[in-house]
């Protein structure tokens, strides 16, 4: 019979774990968790050994790591150690197994060097080169804005996981040359080769990189591949490597593939990304990169994917002109990346007749009233 103790109550912050949800992807960074404090408890005792070149056979055998449960506010999953007894007790209650002094070392080796990558001291005080390779799994799928405190009881010093610390604790290994994380890219197929299961992305402003093909991707990388000349392009959500010069230079895996919409918003403003000062015959401002991204994460958050997509063009000032053809209906919007303002016009082809708005594009109600002209006048094609 096992018995079980608490290890772990890690806190994850952050709008994904709202409410106690914990998206299915970053599970797979516990399961590596595992891994990593098994192989940090057998470093830990050959610490204590010199003598002894590797740990005793079945150190952890009779050890794992469950999750099991989930504490309410940001996500709090519930982490304990599950362990048989130590079959020949010196007394006559049954005890833990010796290893798991060394499981809970691990425990303050993990929550150590987290510690000192967030707070700039030395990392390979607390892990060793060879094991710091493990944050390679661990906090891949960790957003921006997220975080993974390890030690939330600790308010000075909470241990927090975020994609900068992760970045310190795998390049602090002398032995690391590449690291991964998750991405999403856009771009095109030039070349496939369908014997060795390869594909090669060319990445919208970016390097072109070799990528291995799943079988359930196959038919979206042969159709992106045939029609590459045309211009199609896809976008890839997988496991991408980097070297320490944050230059892409693979995908590991591929996640999902899908074809793009010839006007999609995300491809169309990578396009506009790469524009330069001088772009339209020695004049031209070059769209504001920040501006870029705000008008991305508007149309990503605020305009229905059922709509039809406008056409993007960049403007002599530095904005952006959207444009929809809806039957008899030439609509424009011209978007200032600076001030957020739009400037929505409607000509009716068949009248002449001509709408004008003005809309603060960082209202939702400007969207919702824009996302309902474009409904109605789409209908008014059928």
């Amino acid at each position: 019979m096992s018995h079980s103790t608490p290890f772990l109550t890690p806190r994850l912050v952050g709008e994904r774990f709202a409410e106690r949800a914990i998206p299915l992807e970053l599970l797979k960074d516990l399961a590596a968790l595992e891994e990593m404090i098994v192989e940090v408890a057998k470093w830990r005792y050959l610490q204590e050994h010199p003598n002894r070149k590797r740990s005793p056979r079945g150190f952890t055998d009779e050890i794992s790591l469950k999750l099991t449960g989930i504490e309410a506010g940001s996500a709090v999953p519930q982490i304990s150690v599950f362990f048989a007894p130590d079959p020949f007790p010196p007394l006559l209650d049954s005890l833990p197994p010796a290893s798991l002094r060394y499981v809970d070392q691990a425990r303050s080796s993990l929550i150590g060097a987290i510690n000192a990558a967030e707070h700039n001291e030395s990392i390979t005080e607390h892990l060793p080169d060879f094991l710091l390779d493990y944050f390679n799994r661990i906090g891949r799928g960790l957003q921006d804005s997220e975080r993974i405190d390890f030690d939330p009881a600790n308010l000075e010093r909470p241990a927090s996981l975020t994609k900068a610390t992760r970045r310190k604790l795998i390049l602090a290994s002398a032995q690391v040359e590449e690291l991964t994380d998750d991405v999403t890219l856009r771009g095109t197929i030039p070349a496939a080769d369908q014997a060795k299961m390869i594909f090669e992305l060319q990445v919208l402003n970016g390097p072109r990189v070799a990528a291995p093909i799943a079988t359930p991707h196959l038919a979206t990388v042969l159709e992106a591949f045939n029609g590459y000349k045309q211009g199609a392009r896809v976008r890839l959500q997988g496991v991408g490597r980097y070297n320490r010069h944050d230059r892409l230079q693979g995908i590991d895996a591929v996640e999902h593939l899908s074809l793009l919409d010839p006007n999609d918003i995300a491809s169309r403003l990578d396009d506009l990304r790469a524009l330069k000062p001088g772009w339209l015959d020695g004049k031209g401002f070059a769209p504001d990169l920040r501006g870029l991204d705000w008008l991305a994460q508007c149309f990503e958050s605020r305009y229905p994917d059922h709509l039809p997509l406008p056409y993007l063009y960049p403007t002599a000032e530095g904005g952006v002109q959207a444009e929809w053809s809806c039957h008899a209906h030439e609509i424009t919007l011209d978007i200032s990346l600076d001030t957020h303002h739009g400037d929505w016009h409607v000509l009716n082809m068949a009248t002449g007749e001509e709408t004008p708005w003005e809309l603060d594009l960082d209202e939702l109600s400007a969207w919702s009233q824009l996302s309902a002209a474009i409904q109605r006048l789409s209908e008014s094609e059928r």
